[in-house]
């Protein structure tokens, strides 16, 4: 199987059969596109008076808009399904605020894959839109089985209901990674590691068969933070339920394998409902027969706004995504390729008032990271005030790019800091002699080909790469300790790599204060003084990608699913290793999380 990795024959045929596959489908998906728009069909439902805006809170929910394109594990598992993304649901919701068509919200509940801080950024826009509509407008959630993640954003609804043969599955937070040290010396992979930062656990997956003492510190204190928050908030939006009533019903009674009628009398939910009942009691909300029940999407709302898209207007406030990890030249991460030039051209701007820069990111490229921040330098150096909104994460690199900010906000679940460095440096020696293959160099000087894919560096060797790290790891130190004004001391005693949850975060000067992105783009409204007069526009702008036409075109994701059959494991694995061998040698970012509703 590993020869597909020394020699990409089969792969490269795998690789093109599949691409053939999915041209001839987006072909089929373009015509039945054209043939569906001049036929005038559509089976989305549109905005009228009486409609309910439902949001599907079941698989994953995006931190922005990208264009859609599947990766290898996608294709091999035939799912093509571009996730929900959080500006969407949060702008249809404010929309649903003032659109008099809009009676109520309704939360259709399943099992969430999304991160805690953007659960928690959604669940905070519900609270708001109770809040502006004064209750008049109800929000109803339903599931035939809730999961912690989904069970967290519902319980601000004003009814819950749950399937009477469903499940209320609250397990709390834990937290996984996968260990590769075996399957690496399977093949004959080594890894030498320079690396600063006793907490700076993203190597140890290929060193490894287990966590560090260090690294289960670290995680336990995080997950403890962040479930503190999540339970107590939950608490606090049902009557009746403390925070230990909670954790009892985890731990204690199993309410996850318990009889649904525990979830009622823990007063979790209201009533036992199918959802044939529920939606009769929406029906009564909107005034209609079941059979006349307009349920929106988020799509159908927020296709009547504008929001993020003023780029030729003045007073501007630039809202910039750095979303995903960062990387040199890939598109599906953070580009500092293509992004470096839209910070400079904002910078350079006059209508551009003030920058947001919204980070999501585990880190990545030193380079990159680096290149990133002299950009954001060059904004801050005009005198416009330039902010940092937090996501899910912004740590290591993601932190390395926000340290300058003049005022960062943070969601509470936020993770951040993972202030550190390491080189990861495989040698596949081994592996080319289990298939009889030597590879020999020869070169003018003794260290030309250092370093190498296919020897083992001596200590020499190791020693400047650990010089390398460190010289990288003072440079960060010192971005932190100038951009958030503390001695680099203190900054040394809170890096070594350890990550933060943000109330720890605010502790210890890495972050300013608990916020949202609208927190932020308000702050910089009022530094810039524009008032409440001012225009957005969100960057990179958004470019659809040909899987987006083939969605738009009326091609399903089961449809996509059966154009694909194979389900090779081996390619899989081959692709795991690439995966892990092709990133930049030098990195700032956190270990690859797993995290459990």
């Amino acid at each position: 199987m590993f020869k597909r990795f020394l020699f990409n024959t089969l792969s490269s045929f795998t690789g093109a059969t599949v691409a053939l596959v999915i041209a001839g489908v987006a072909a089929a998906a373009i015509i039945g596109g054209a043939i569906s728009s001049f036929s005038g069909d559509s089976t989305q439902p549109e905005v009228k008076r009486g409609s309910i805006l439902t949001i599907d809170l079941n698989g994953d929910i995006a931190e922005c808009e990208k264009a859609f394109s599947p990766d290898l594990s996608m294709l091999m598992q035939g799912k093509f399904e571009s996730p929900q993304n959080l500006p969407t649901l949060v702008n249809a919701l404010r929309e649903a605020v003032d659109n008099k068509d809009i009676v109520a919200v309704y939360l259709k509940c399943g099992y969430l894959s999304a991160e805690p801080a953007t659960l928690d950024a959604l669940r905070h826009e519900l609270i708001r839109f109770k809040e502006k509509t004064g209750g008049k407008k109800k929000i109803i959630a339903y599931a035939d089985s809730y999961h912690t993640g989904s069970y967290f954003v519902a319980s601000v609804a004003d009814s819950i209901y749950l399937n009477p043969a469903g499940s209320m599955s609250l397990h709390g937070l834990s937290f996984g990674k996968f260990f590769y040290k075996e399957l690496l010396d399977r093949f004959g992979v080594e890894f030498q590691v320079a690396k600063v930062g006793t907490y700076k656990s993203a190597v140890e997956p290929y060193l490894m068969q287990e966590m560090s003492e260090p690294a289960r510190a670290q995680e336990d204190s995080l997950l403890s933070n962040q479930w503190a928050y999540i339970r107590d908030n939950i608490a606090t939006a049902r009557k009746g339920v403390s925070p230990a009533d909670i954790d009892s019903l985890i731990s204690g009674r199993h309410i996850s394998y318990a009889e649904t009628g525990l979830a009622v009398k823990s007063h979790l939910v209201d009533e036992l409902l199918y959802e044939r009942a529920v939606k009769t009691r929406l029906a009564g909300i909107a005034g209609c027969e079941v059979e006349k029940l307009n349920l929106v999407g988020p799509g159908a709302v927020t296709s009547r706004t504008t929001f993020g898209d003023a780029y030729d207007a003045k007073n501007r406030i630039a809202v910039v995504y750095a979303y995903g990890e960062i990387a040199d030249g890939d598109d599906n991460e953070v580009n500092y390729e293509k992004l470096v030039p839209v910070i400079t051209d904002l910078a350079d701007d006059d209508d551009v008032k003030g920058l947001v820069l919204r980070v999501n990111s585990p880190g990545g490229s030193v380079y990159g990271s680096d290149q990133i921040g002299e950009a954001l330098d060059y904004f801050k150096s005009t005198g416009k005030p330039f902010v940092v909104s937090m996501g899910d994460f912004a740590a290591s690199g993601g932190y390395w790019i926000s340290a300058t900010a003049d005022r960062i906000f943070a969601d509470p679940l936020t993770i951040t800091g993972s202030i550190g460095i390491f080189g990861l440096f495989p040698n596949v020696k081994g592996s080319l002699e289990k298939f009889g293959v030597n590879f020999q160099m020869v070169g003018t000087n003794s260290d030309a080909d250092f370093p190498t894919l296919f020897t083992s560096m001596d200590e020499s060797q190791m020693a400047v790469m650990q010089a390398y790290v460190e010289r990288g790891y003072d440079q960060f130190i010192t971005r932190v300790a100038k951009g958030r004004r503390l001695p680099e001391e203190k900054v040394r005693a809170i890096a070594e790599g350890r990550v933060w949850d943000a109330r720890s975060a605010i502790r210890i000067g890495l972050v300013d204060q608990l916020g949202h992105l609208q927190d932020a783009i308000d702050y910089v409204a009022e530094k810039a003084m524009t008032g409440k007069d001012y225009n957005l526009a969100v960057y990179p702008k958004f470019e659809p990608s040909l899987m987006d036409m083939m969605m738009a075109g009326g091609v399903s994701a089961a449809e996509l699913g059966n154009a694909v059959k194979c389900r090779d494991q081996e390619v899989l694995t081959v692709y795991m290793i690439n995966r892990i061998l092709s990133r930049s040698p030098v990195q700032s970012r956190i270990c690859d999380y797993y995290v459990r509703w």
